[in-house]
């Protein structure tokens, strides 16, 4: 009996979704829990298992199609799936000698193949790639079974496939001037190119159309207003160093910068709750705790996942979890929940090498700090002037509900507690 496979209950914030692109075609063998497809909604891609072995029968939606909770997607044939038979040697090239007395020149050594590995394993890892990997490897039509993985789990990083790539080619390059030569036949030199005018339009992403609407969403309905100040890290940088190797060897995760700002954000909440409230119609929503969104790149666009309850965590469990989130981000695999509410956002413009910007509310959130490019600076300290280790920070606010005595307040208050990091301990 065949088996239907459809979409996924779809979150209740999420309409719908658009159907990516197809990993498997019809005739294709599959197994239980391979990947068949990738559906982008607004905010994350989720991918659709194989629900038995068997082969793909039919596909009913097609690439771009917009889909909903428990649309048909195809029919699966369930069945036993035979072990792929290992590929057929490729026949080698003839090339006639360019003389009979003329003896071939010699070939240079073949690069050594990589290390085989067990069918599963490999069979396994090919699997494991996010939705940029994947698209990487279906452009330049890539068996992923012949990368080997370097992420967790043996997960193919898009690293992985651009080495295997320079790598392909560089021998592809070199096999091909071999042949020519023996052939007698001279390379051909490329040909100069005049400048392109070629003009290419696609249509935006899921999550890039989502980011347009939430920004432009932020600036017609919020009174946004940026207040700035600058904040010395040597304090922070020197107390980093000198536990950098032991809390890395306790927590397993390197002792950031991020850690100390979600922490003297959450004083400063406390200290300022407008900061932390959003509005409502004609009301004013006071949160009374602490959900503190990181702002991560990917290559897909900007997403927000949310710290819940960030007031309870240590330092480390918030560097562990922001670290999860990029890793995670950056493969697609963060779920919905993760990036929904959050009641105060963070960015950091800095890794980019940004020295100072605006951010932009994320609603219906009142506030978001900006972080930037740690620079060294001539600063007056006591009388003298020395090279300070300088950030500048930015706070961005809904100036319908926050005062800009609050947001500076806020912001030297921040500006204080890096300054001062003891100060995080003692809660003062």
């Amino acid at each position: 009996m065949s088996i239907e496979v459809k979409v996924p209950q779809l979150p209740e914030s999420v309409a719908d979704a658009t159907l990516v692109s197809w990993h498997k075609k019809p005739g294709d063998t599959v197994r239980r829990e391979e990947n068949l497809v990738d559906l982008e909604t607004d905010k994350v891609v989720l991918e659709v298992p194989a629900p038995a072995d068997g082969v793909l029968k039919q596909i009913v939606a097609a690439d771009g199609a917009v889909v909903t909770s428990g649309q048909l997607l195809a029919v699966l044939e369930p069945g036993t799936v035979a072990a792929a038979a290992p590929p057929a040697a490729k026949p080698a090239v003839a090339v006639a000698p360019a003389a009979k007395s003329a003896a071939p020149p010699p070939k240079p050594a073949a690069p050594a193949p990589p290390a085989a590995r067990p069918d599963a394993e490999v069979g396994a890892n090919a699997n494991r790639m996010g939705p940029a990997v994947r698209k990487l490897v279906d452009e330049h039509d890539i068996d992923p079974k012949s990368i080997a993985g370097s992420g967790r789990e043996g997960r193919i990083t898009k690293g992985d496939v651009l080495d295997y790539l320079a790598d392909h080619q560089a021998t592809t390059v070199g096999i091909e001037h071999d042949v020519l030569a023996q052939a007698g036949v001279a390379a051909e030199e490329p040909q100069p190119r005049g400048p392109s005018r070629a003009e290419q339009r696609v249509p935006m992403t899921r999550l890039r159309a989502r980011i347009a609407e939430r920004l432009l969403q932020a600036q017609q309905q919020a009174a946004m207003l940026t207040t700035f100040n600058e904040v010395d890290m040597t304090a922070v940088m020197a107390l980093r160093q000198r536990y950098q190797e032991p809390f890395t060897a306790k927590h397993g995760v390197k002792l950031g910068f991020m850690g100390f700002f979600v922490k003297a954000s959450i004083e400063a909440l406390r200290q300022f709750p407008l900061v932390n409230a959003s509005v409502d119609g004609s009301d004013i929503v006071y949160h009374e705790f602490f959900d503190v969104g990181v702002a991560v790149s990917t290559d897909r666009g900007l997403v927000v996942p949310v710290l819940r309850n960030a007031e309870f965590a240590s330092v480390a469990e918030i560097e562990r979890s922001i670290r999860d989130f990029g890793e995670r981000a950056r493969k697609g695999g963060l779920q919905m929940e993760e990036l929904t509410g959050g009641t105060f956002t963070i960015t950091n413009g800095g890794t980019f090498g940004s020295l100072m910007s605006t951010p932009i509310l994320n609603p219906p959130q009142s506030g978001i700090l900006g972080m930037h490019k740690i620079q060294q600076r001539p600063m007056v300290v006591d009388g003298k002037i020395e090279a300070r280790p300088m950030m500048y920070l930015a706070l961005t606010y809904d100036h319908r509900i926050v005062d800009g005595r609050e947001a500076v307040q806020f912001l030297v208050h921040i500006k204080d507690l890096i300054e001062d990091p003891s100060r995080l301990l003692l809660e003062v």
